[in-house]
């Protein structure tokens, strides 16, 4: 299980459950990324171009840096798709606006399918939306406007996720699912920072977030 924990020597950390032969192990965030060891399983990819379809790629084993980014992401996602739940369910928004958070929510779902199915298939057992209490600012879903501004906020740091654990992935064969969701939150962040008044794009090479800044972005949204 993936949950947050406080820690007296560091401000936040990721506590992660790996079982192994009935042998529960907890790792730290910082334990995560200086181990090396390496786990045989295999990895779930992105399959055929008209949706994601599971595939195994047993040449590429994960290492328990990639565990840590694929949960962090599974994290990401329960916080888009419960963000976006929560926006459909409000019903403030209308026309381009309504359909594109109906869109974006199906969206995450997806997403998230494909980054637990990463853990799942290596014998582990993702974080789902009863492991989390998402908090969001004050009045984030009594308007359009407000709606999304937050949803513009949410998409940079998934997409900077994205770009940042294909900078850092040790599996190859990881590479498709993640470039190809980062394609995705590209488009929901350049859609919403447009209706919000801001530029649709700008910058030729967006800047990637580390495990660490992902990992603290998430903390303003947990209670």
């Amino acid at each position: 299980m993936l949950k947050w924990s406080r820690d007296t020597q560091t401000r936040k950390v990721w506590s992660i459950d790996v079982n192994t032969d009935r042998q529960q192990t907890a790792f730290d965030r910082a334990s995560l990324l200086s181990r090396g060891a390496r786990i045989g399983a295999g990895v779930l990819v992105a399959g055929a171009a008209s949706g994601i379809a599971a595939t195994r790629a047993a040449a590429d084993p994960l290492s328990t840096s990639d565990i840590a980014l694929s949960r962090l992401l599974v994290g990401v996602e329960l916080l888009l798709a419960d963000f976006y739940g929560q926006a459909v369910a409000a019903a403030n928004a209308r026309g381009r606006v309504k359909k594109y958070l109906g869109i974006a929510a199906s969206n995450e779902q997806d997403h998230y399918k494909a980054v637990a199915g990463i853990l799942t298939g290596a014998g582990l057992t993702p974080a789902t939306s009863d492991d989390f209490t998402f908090t969001y600012p004050k009045g984030t879903f009594s308007s359009e406007a407000s709606i999304i501004v937050q949803a513009a906020k949410l998409e940079a740091v998934a997409l900077g996720a994205y770009l940042g654990a294909l900078t850092s992935v040790q599996a190859t064969a990881l590479n498709t699912v993640f470039g190809r969701v980062a394609a995705s939150e590209a488009q929901h962040q350049g859609f919403f920072s447009a209706a919000s008044g801001g530029r649709a794009f700008s910058l030729a090479f967006p800047t990637p977030l580390t495990i660490a800044d992902t990992s603290n972005a998430l903390d303003a949204y947990t209670a």
